[in-house]
């Protein structure tokens, strides 16, 4: 199969019937042998009753329904899963993302070798807040990260399906793919300019919230990325570096009042200055962060992934 189009789904009841129709009609155009998976993700409306019409109207589509809100990239998980095709791409359900986009984007990993091309919204739709804290963020995991994209968290996507295969999308992970992508070995993302359409019904679904989770989502995927195969490299180092440095004013009070003593004066009691107990407190910080290392340790030695590896290749194995 050519081209799996995989599309979460939240509470668009009215725009479902157009944009299957739509993403229908780019398709045999385009001659692809395709199919579209919706992913109800626990909305409220009539959503799963219209993408059940649609399954059966057109054997290519595709539907499940979870049994409450668990969030975009839970819906993104689950439709990688099910995807079969060569090529798949991603796309929000509110028409605001264009299926004449797909041609281009099929082209771009098929052709050019592409494991993931990004979409970039040069020119967005979407509310003030939305536009700022979204800009913000691509700044900060373009730094955090290297990739050179505009729009990390751009819903319309394509990738590899060996790309999808290889990477687990959890949380609210589905804001940072592109790092999961290049973390899990896939080296060649790319990213193609695609119009951004007014929201024709209902209502946005972004909230304040997410601006937090965000931010928190980044920290946990630098962490993982980083040292979730090795968490002593972190705590341990944090810990012993914090332990020495409780441990050397510690040292310096000890001396002090040695020295005091070796001329026969009077010495002021350690525990007279705010430092000891300064000392104190960072020993026993270091020691907490060394003992979490190790008990990271000992947790991913049981854990059953902690020798998958992905594979590039194999020749006579």
């Amino acid at each position: 199969m050519d081209l799996s189009v995989v599309i979460p789904v939240y509470n668009e009841e009215e725009s479902l019937p157009e944009l299957a129709e739509w993403i229908v009609r780019v398709c045999r155009n385009s001659g692809f042998t395709y199919e579209i998976i919706f992913i109800d993700d626990g909305s409220s409306d009539s959503s799963w009753k219209v993408i059940g019409d649609l399954c059966r109207s057109n054997n290519n589509i595709k539907g499940v329904s979870f049994r409450r809100n668990y969030g975009k990239a839970a819906a993104l998980h689950t439709g990688f899963g099910l995807a079969s095709g060569d090529v798949v791409i991603t796309m929000d359900s509110d028409l605001q993302d264009s299926p004449d986009e797909i041609p281009e984007l099929y082209r771009m990993v098929k052709e050019e070798g592409y494991d993931l091309v990004s979409g970039w919204k040069k020119k967005r739709y979407d509310p003030f807040v939305k536009r700022v804290t979204s800009r913000f963020y691509n700044f900060t995991a373009k730094v955090w990260s290297g990739i050179r994209l505009h729009d990390f968290n751009c819903g319309l996507k394509a990738y590899r399906n060996e790309v999808i295969k290889s990477i687990e999308v959890f949380g609210e992970m589905h804001r940072y793919i592109p790092i999961l992508v290049k973390e899990a070995g896939f080296k060649k993302i790319g990213e193609k300019v695609v119009q951004h359409r007014p929201r024709k019904y209902g209502t946005t679904k972004y909230g304040l919230d997410r601006f937090i989770k965000g931010y928190l989502d980044l920290l946990t995927i630098g962490f993982i990325t980083r040292f979730g195969k090795s968490p002593m490299h972190l705590f341990g180092l944090l810990g012993t570096l914090m332990f020495l440095a409780g441990f050397l004013m510690a040292g310096y009070l000890g001396g002090r009042k040695l020295w005091y003593v070796s001329h026969n004066m009077r010495a002021p009691l350690v525990t007279d200055s705010a430092w000891f107990y300064i000392a104190l407190t960072v020993m026993v910080i270091g020691t907490l962060l060394f003992l979490t290392g190790f008990i990271g340790e000992l947790v991913n030695r049981n854990s059953p992934e902690r020798n998958k590896y992905l594979l590039k290749d194999k020749i006579n194995a």
